[in-house]
């Protein structure tokens, strides 16, 4: 089987993306089938440097640039199954649509804030645009496969005609995440790499600079938490450069000198602070799938999270659980007082109960075993292939 997978372009800086994008074709491979990856190569995107105008700029190049040069290379005979690896490249279904093809859907956020669906969000007038295109691309497709049963219930509200084939497949790990066999050693390593105490542990988080990530949370927390208690573990935060508001929230902070940013790091370091960490904090709004959750418990790394799913559908019975944050600034003093006790509660854990939470949370990141996912994936892959594409709804199936 040949399969064509159009993925987003490399100048948009994109980082978990083409992570999902590079595990669907390497697996694919690997299972013997002969496999192309697409995206736009960024013919008007190289004209700047600025990161504001690369992305306008990056518009011409995805909605008229591309879908022009793939249109004329599938002029001739297709017998290719064609994938979105996103539906946010709803668009690219004006050349593919009559063709065999599946769409894989990871999280609806930007559209529910499009339709003002999201609480305290509001975008502009073309964020509003460019999300009614991508609804009218995807609404076109006919397969998909949602990474939780949040995302496919996000995806059925925004195409609410009978989907004949829309499944769940849960994300598979795509990198070797496992337990440290010495806590103690990895700890001093990274104390020499990073300049920072770290021997008796610190709490982590991992995420972007998106709202939804709530990492302006994550340090009213640990503030929170510090003020209350006598510990002093250090928070390390990794994604990409911070915004001016949260150097500013940071240097406010009575512990500023224990709070550490860290950006553009490799991927092997981000293990070891998994590794290495006493907890995963992770106060999401809301997420697609959430794979910090997995990758914390599969590397022996308990996890607080936000009592929301699919968060709850990632953590399972493996997670400790807050409620999310409130949007009113008058509720969110409760909010923090709620929080700072389930990390003091976590951080307290004896050694016997840390080792049953750690136990429980390798157990729970076995659900999301990368060969798992693309086995389920291919079946799925090949049903879509192998049907006449007079209907072309691979399947009546609607589970998962």
């Amino acid at each position: 089987m040949k399969i064509i997978f159009y993925t987003h372009p490399s100048f948009l800086g994109h980082k978990s993306m083409p992570r999902f994008t590079n595990m669907l074709a390497k697996g694919m491979a690997i299972r013997g089938h002969e496999v192309e990856v697409w995206s736009p190569s960024g013919v008007f995107a190289r004209l700047s440097k600025s990161s504001s105008l690369i992305k306008y700029l990056g518009y011409i190049d995805q909605l008229l640039i591309f879908p022009f040069q793939a249109k004329l290379i599938l002029k001739r005979k297709d017998e290719a199954l064609h994938v979105l690896t996103d539906h946010a490249l709803g668009p690219w279904m004006s050349f593919i649509k009559k063709r065999k093809h599946v769409v894989h859907c990871h999280d609806f956020i930007a559209q529910k804030a499009a339709v003002n669906k999201i609480e305290d969000l509001k975008i502009g007038s073309l964020g509003r645009y460019y999300q009614n295109l991508i609804k009218k691309g995807y609404s076109k497709a006919h397969n998909f496969i949602s990474v939780s049963e949040t995302t496919r219930k996000d995806l059925h509200l925004f195409k609410p005609e009978t989907l004949k084939n829309s499944q769940v497949v849960y994300n598979g790990l795509n990198q070797n995440f496992k337990p440290s066999e010495s806590i103690t050693s990895l700890r001093r390593q990274l104390e020499q790499k990073l300049n920072i105490s770290l021997s008796n542990g610190f709490l982590f988080h991992i995420g972007n600079n998106e709202w939804y990530k709530n990492r302006t949370g994550v340090i009213n927390l640990y503030d929170y938490w510090r003020n209350s208690n006598k510990h002093s573990k250090p928070l390390i935060m990794v994604g990409p450069k911070p915004t001016k508001d949260l150097i500013a929230l940071k240097e406010a902070s009575g512990f500023s000198k224990d709070i550490l940013f860290l950006d553009n790091i490799a991927d092997d370091l981000v293990r070891d602070l998994y590794s290495a960490a006493t907890l995963l904090i992770f106060p999401s709004y809301t997420e697609g799938f959430g794979w910090p959750i997995a990758e914390a418990m599969a590397s022996g790394c308990p996890v607080i999270t936000t009592a929301e799913a699919p968060m709850t559908e990632v953590g399972g019975k493996a997670a400790f659980y807050i409620p999310k944050r409130p949007y009113k600034q008058n509720e969110q003093n409760e909010w923090l007082k709620v929080g700072a006790k389930e990390i003091e509660k976590v951080v307290s854990l004896s050694l016997e109960e840390r080792k049953k939470v750690i136990s429980s949370g390798i157990h729970n990141s076995k659900r999301f075993d990368s060969k798992q996912a693309l086995d389920s994936i291919e079946n799925i892959y090949k049903s879509c292939y192998s049907k006449n594409y007079e209907n072309p709804s691979c399947s009546r199936s609607n589970g998962s």
